[in-house]
């Protein structure tokens, strides 16, 4: 006896391998909807489930990651702020790191220049001795990091205010 009241959704053939038994490989006819259906509810089921859950792990990491953005870009407006104070209370100090900023800048230019060319000089070497490398990158690896980090604290301490405060006239 059939239930006119929930007609039983009809699945394509890819669909049917239910418990490791291949039904298109059965003759058509020779299962019918009726015996398809109560072996798949479970597994449907199953899947709802486990989409829901998926569905609901991915909506947490989603807040977390917003939680993570807001704390991050609070810090970043706090310290953007700080800055511009430190600007505003040093406005002299700040032209002087501008500056100094551009000369080491032309510095590490002539410095990455020479450091190049005696890779280009020495290639061959470098790369049959270890030594050599070794003594290039003690060398030119510490001056090079430090250099580095002079010259992005003074572009932070040398660059412009923000837009909301008012900039200097030439």
């Amino acid at each position: 006896m059939t239930d006119k009241r929930h007609p039983r959704p009809t699945y394509p053939e890819s669909f049917s391998m239910v418990h490791g038994t291949d039904r298109a490989a059965e003759p058509h006819g020779a299962s019918s909807e009726a015996d398809d259906w109560p072996a798949l509810a479970p597994l449907l089921l199953e899947q709802t489930q486990l989409l829901r859950q998926l569905l609901a792990a991915q909506d947490r990491q989603n807040e977390l990651l917003e939680e993570l953005v807001g704390q991050i870009s609070a810090a970043q407006r706090q310290r953007q702020q700080e800055l511009s104070q430190w600007k505003r209370a040093n406005p002299h100090l700040a032209r002087y790191c501008r500056k100094a900023a551009e000369i080491l800048s032309r510095v590490q230019n002539e410095f990455l220049s020479s450091l190049t060319r005696e890779i280009h000089e020495q290639g061959d070497s470098l790369l049959e001795g270890e030594f050599l490398l070794t003594e290039l990158i003690d060398r030119f690896g510490p001056r090079m990091i430090h250099l580095n980090g002079l010259l992005q604290m003074l572009s932070q301490l040398s660059s412009a205010s923000n837009p909301t405060s008012p900039s200097p006239s030439p």
